[in-house]
């Protein structure tokens, strides 16, 4: 092999680690970014003033939209800061911009308290101010973290039943968690 063979092996080989190299630090930078704002917006969720306009609205009447409005006592805002929140996160999630394990690490709990308690008055919200996508992001969070869960649970029984000493316990029965028969 001549001296030319050899530097043009050693650019091409160069060349590889370089973009290999410039690739794993695009793809650590995009990491650390999208942790970056999924924790800040944790650092919102976090205050105090939005604990306690979570709170309010938690221990409210959520049964429909004017119970909420009544039980807020007029505070609209109140309901809006939150639900916003919730949406915006939603609205990060669908475009890819934020991480669904830290996302629902941090926030799975909340999103699906507010939104199982609140789904209907926020139906009735998208329908008096006839905006069908009023807080579809939150929608969209709460069915994606739901996802997420079940796809857990899932895995976490997939997992058990994967034990030869386990496959004849009940929730390891074929397809669901209906119990195996008893030989």
């Amino acid at each position: 092999m001549s001296i030319a063979s050899v530097s043009i092996v050693i650019a091409a080989a160069s060349v590889v680690v370089a973009s290999s190299y410039y690739a794993f630090m695009v793809r650590n930078q995009t990491r650390l970014r999208r942790t970056d704002l999924t924790m800040r917006l944790y650092a919102t969720w976090d205050t105090l003033e939005f604990q306690e306009a979570f709170h309010t609205l938690y221990w409210s009447d959520g049964h429909d939209l004017d119970a909420v409005l009544a039980s807020l006592g007029g505070r609209r805002h109140v309901a809006s800061y939150v639900f916003y929140f919730y949406d915006q996160v939603g609205a990060l999630l669908r475009r890819n911009l934020i991480d669904l394990d830290l996302a629902d690490d941090l926030l799975e709990n909340s999103t699906r308290q507010l939104w199982e308690k609140f789904a209907f008055a926020l139906g009735e919200a998208r329908m008096r101010s006839n905006d069908p996508r009023l807080y579809e992001h939150f929608e969209f969070l709460y069915h994606e973290m739901t996802r997420r869960r079940e796809e857990h649970a899932r895995g976490s029984v997939r997992a058990r039943c994967d034990d030869s000493a386990l496959a004849k316990e009940e929730e390891c029965a074929v397809g669901s968690r209906i119990p195996a028969p008893r030989s």
